[in-house]
């Protein structure tokens, strides 16, 4: 089934944009302006499907479908899907990828067009894992982010960028040779049952598991998935990375490649497995709940600013696993949601310290203090966003996480008041970075400070604007998720209720 070749454009426009690109190593701007134009025009494509007969939908929630034999002889097709849960995300990823095209503008001087073509060949990656409808696709994807990351961090990072890659590369190639083994099983578990030997997830799941094989196969791919989210305690390269990665490195980290682990459990593990999915609730809600607090804590011995966020990173995902793993309506919008608002204030963090380290070259809370005075523009834009992080009403995370504990409290009030605890911890770090950094005097020599370029309050602006306009006003990404998550908790919701007493 062809509807339509559109969602193929998507993926591998940015990638045949990175190749072109090549071919323009001796003109760095002009591989700028073609990388610029082609995450343009991706982002264009992308918002083009919201424009699509919502009525129109080809099977069950999904919107769009691309599948068509690819090897036949061992039931791999290649195979698109795209559904509300997929658009909010391929949307997500393109308008990302315009922001760290423009972010690099003047920080990466440097072997400019191989830059910007793994930076595009990630975009790639990333799109592939949120539309892949077939397993061996999904895994080709899937390790398709690691090799661009790799180059990402290794050759434009900052000193210790060898060992943070190597760590990086350690951690990654572990859950990947996992899921692996545990693609090929169900594979092959599924062939032995039914006659029927592939890899679509519209099949696999109806293949009848012995409780042994689904346990197993279930911790593979879960284990493979949530080094990528990361779930402490497999969260220790992640601070490691950001720190050394470059700022657009750092965006795709926290905006895009985290959110991938997160989908592959909501889209893959759990709706697959889901006696084993609810045997692990337990599991996951203490290992969200000990992420979400214990990055915290560890976020307020920080000095480094780049290390304070990329913590505070893993403290905000640590809530998202607790609404994953409570698996009802309410707690799986505001998680999906929430996938996004992160993605939104911890890019535009990221891209802060990445300006503020431009222009000062430290990234040391010593090094700050009384910013306002100096930058008022930059110093608005990153109260804004300090506010978006620690959940004030009115802006995007408020959303998500009253949501999340919401549902958290219909379903198991202990968990909703230990979680409401792990916000205000939130608060805490998020309040003495913007006190350390804007306000109060400065803890060293005055430096010269300027303030925003146009080029970087064209990169801010969007992404500010994105912020207030969720936080007012959800609706449309909530529209979108509805139908989607409904199909999943239909087709796996009953069971984790069932056995976990999970209220759906």
């Amino acid at each position: 089934m062809m509807t339509s070749h559109l969602l193929s454009v998507i993926v591998f426009l940015p990638l045949l944009g990175g190749l072109a690109a090549l071919g323009l190593r001796r003109h760095p701007e002009g591989c700028r302006r073609l990388s610029l134009s082609v995450a343009l025009l991706d982002l264009l494509l992308a918002v083009g499907l919201l424009f699509r007969d919502p009525g129109a939908r080809i099977a069950g929630d999904w919107l769009m479908i691309e599948d068509a034999p690819w090897i036949e002889r061992f039931g791999i097709h290649y195979g698109l899907g795209l559904d509300g849960i997929s658009l909010v995300l391929v949307l997500l990823t393109t308008f990302l990828g315009v922001l760290v095209v423009l972010v690099s503008w003047t920080q990466v001087t440097t072997r400019v067009a191989a830059f910007h073509f793994f930076l595009l060949a990630m975009q790639t990656s990333v799109l592939g894992v949120f539309l892949a409808t077939d397993l061996f696709l999904f895994y080709l994807f899937w390790e398709l982010q690691l090799l661009p990351m790799f180059f990402l961090i290794g050759i434009w990072g900052h000193e210790d960028r060898i060992r943070a890659t190597v760590k990086f590369v350690l951690f990654s190639i572990t859950g990947s040779f996992l899921m692996l083994v545990a693609v090929i099983g169900l594979y092959l578990f599924h062939g032995s049952q039914t006659g029927l030997y592939t890899f679509s997830l519209f099949q696999l799941g109806q293949a009848s598991l012995g409780p042994r094989a689904e346990a197993w196969l279930y911790a593979a791919f879960l284990l493979a998935f949530a080094i990528k989210i990361p779930v402490f305690p497999l969260h220790t390269w992640l601070p490691d990375a950001h720190t050394e990665a470059p700022t657009a490195g750092s965006v795709i980290l926290a905006g895009l490649l985290l959110k991938t682990g997160v989908y592959a459990v909501l889209r893959i593990a759990f709706p697959l497995f889901p006696h084993a999915a609810a045997d692990s609730v337990p599991l996951l809600l203490a290992l969200g709940l000990i992420g979400l607090f214990y990055a915290a804590w560890i976020s307020l011995a920080q000095e480094d600013m780049k290390r304070l966020v990329a913590y505070s990173s893993i403290s905000h995902m640590g809530l998202i696993v607790v609404g994953l793993a409570l698996w009802n309506r309410v707690t799986l919008s505001g998680a999906v949601l929430q996938m996004v608002n992160h993605g939104l204030t911890t890019s535009a963090l990221f891209i802060l310290v990445g300006m503020l380290d431009e222009r000062l070259h430290t990234r040391q809370l010593a090094a700050f203090g009384g910013m306002w005075k100096k930058a008022p523009v930059l110093s608005g834009f990153f109260l804004l966003f300090g506010m978006a992080s620690l959940g004030l009403p009115g802006l995007n995370n408020f959303v998500g996480e009253i949501l999340i504990l919401a549902g958290a409290f219909k379903a198991n009030p202990a968990v909703g008041a230990i979680g409401f605890g792990g916000i205000v911890f939130i608060l805490v770090y998020v309040l003495r970075l913007i006190q350390e950094t804007l306000f109060g005097p400065a803890k060293e020599e005055p430096q010269h400070l300027r303030d925003l370029t146009p080029r970087e309050i064209a990169v801010l602006a969007p992404l500010a604007l994105a912020v207030v306009l969720i936080g007012l006003y959800p609706a449309p990404i909530l529209n979108l998720l509805q139908d989607p998550l409904q199909g999943l908790l239909n087709q796996a919701g009953h069971v984790m209720a069932a056995r976990a007493d999970v209220v759906p």
